[in-house]
């Protein structure tokens, strides 16, 4: 059987391929169950040293529509501090990329380049959660470094991919962990753990026009240098 026929493969690349960013939800529960299910398809994911550095605090009901509405009270003041540095730059191929996205994210919902007005507006969707009924923050511990965010890199694609599964939509989100000590604050966080990033997720709303565009990937080319002497 050529690899590309095994069926274990072609599922799982299915899921990959069809996998997408929901930036706007329904607002129905996601049954407890469900989450447990994709939560403990996150715990199979491997990890230096099988550390398993991962801690998730989720939302559900009026837990999330609190934690929206305080967070979103304070990015009105508060300045971004994120427990793990930020990237410095986006340079060259980077920034293209980075500007195909944010062109697609805008003109599907109708922004034009330099309405600075609407742009802020869709910015601060992030800290609104996409109106998600759920988020899952993911912290490491700090002694773990770099290495221990990898290991919640990896645990965040096994759950993007079983939310696909499941017929879920999910968000990461960066943007959450900018604002890391009122995170670490609201939801009793210790300072031994960092931040590293929140997923919103529930039921996308797949009539809304901002879940309509999907993002290109480069070729395998510009990606990959083989040596093979």
């Amino acid at each position: 059987m050529a690899p590309t026929d095994h069926p274990d493969f072609a599922a799982l690349r299915r899921l990959a391929d069809e996998r997408w960013t929901c930036r706007q939800f329904k607002p129905d529960q996601v049954e407890r169950a469900t989450i447990e299910q994709l939560l403990a398809l996150g715990q199979r994911t491997p990890s230096w040293c099988n550390t398993q550095p991962w801690q998730i605090v989720v939302t559900a009901g009026d837990g999330t529509d609190r934690f929206r509405k305080e967070l979103l009270a304070h990015i009105q003041t508060a300045a971004n501090t994120p427990d793990f540095e930020f990237p410095a730059a986006y340079e060259g191929v980077y920034r293209e990329r980075r500007r195909a996205c944010g062109f697609q994210l805008y003109d599907s919902v109708g922004i034009v380049k330099g309405d600075h007005e609407k742009t802020m507006r869709q910015m601060v969707r992030n800290f609104e959660l996409f109106d998600a009924p759920h988020v899952a923050i993911v912290t490491s511990e700090a002694d773990l470094g770099v290495y221990g965010a990898i290991d919640c890199g990896l645990w965040l694609e096994n759950f993007l991919l079983g939310a696909q599964a499941l017929g879920l939509g999910a968000a990461p989100q960066a943007a959450l962990a900018s604002y890391s000590p009122f995170i670490h604050e609201y939801f009793g966080i210790p300072d031994t753990r960092k931040v590293v990033f929140g997923v919103s997720f529930g039921y996308p709303d797949p009539d809304h026009p901002i879940n309509g565009f999907r993002t290109a990937r480069a070729p395998l080319d510009d990606q990959v240098t083989w040596h093979t002497s």
